[in-house]
């Protein structure tokens, strides 16, 4: 793999296959910067809910919500940056961080399966809260039916931003 030094990146939302931003890791694979492994879980149960235009974020806080399931890849250190780019890691939007993941269908008392990866977690400048906006009810996995309410970065509104919205949305009161 170009690039040298691999990842293991585990993604949970639109950079899944099938769905929007799946083009990214695709062209990542035709270059030989990133190549899939399979489907995983995550060992802990973590948060996983949809904020604005769609978008899936998975929350720092383990031990609420429910075990996750994406994929895992292994990606290059430049294939990372790109994908870092995407997150916007650089603008605070998400961080990436250290997650354990285990196969599918491994038995929940075991931890021999127990992989160590990244993922990209919303950014703790807002994450618990949006947790919290949401109800504390999440998913346990971005399927389909929540893609189709992504809203891709060149059909949201010109001048806005999105961490803007975030901040906006988690410090609005719910009356």
């Amino acid at each position: 793999m170009g690039g040298s030094n691999k990842n293991l990146i585990f993604v949970y939302g639109t950079l899944k296959r099938n769905h929007r931003n799946h083009f990214l890791l695709e062209d990542l694979i035709s270059t030989n910067e990133a190549v899939y492994i399979e489907q995983r879980t995550t060992w802990l149960q973590y948060p996983l809910v949809t904020g604005l235009y769609g978008i899936p974020y998975l929350i720092n806080k383990f031990g609420s919500g429910q075990k996750i399931r994406g994929e895992l890849y292994s990606v290059s250190k430049r294939g990372l940056v790109r994908l870092d780019e995407l997150e916007g890691i650089k603008v605070n939007h998400y961080e990436r961080l250290t997650i354990e993941v285990i196969e599918e269908d491994d038995e929940e008392e075991e931890s021999n399966g127990v992989v160590l990866a990244e993922a990209y977690f919303a950014h703790c400048g807002f994450g618990e809260r949006l947790w919290e906006k949401k109800g504390k009810c999440g998913m346990c996995e971005f399927g389909q039916n929540d893609g189709v309410l992504y809203v891709s970065p060149k059909d949201r509104p010109m001048f806005s931003s999105v961490l803007d919205e975030i901040e906006t949305f988690v410090s609005s009161s719910n009356d």
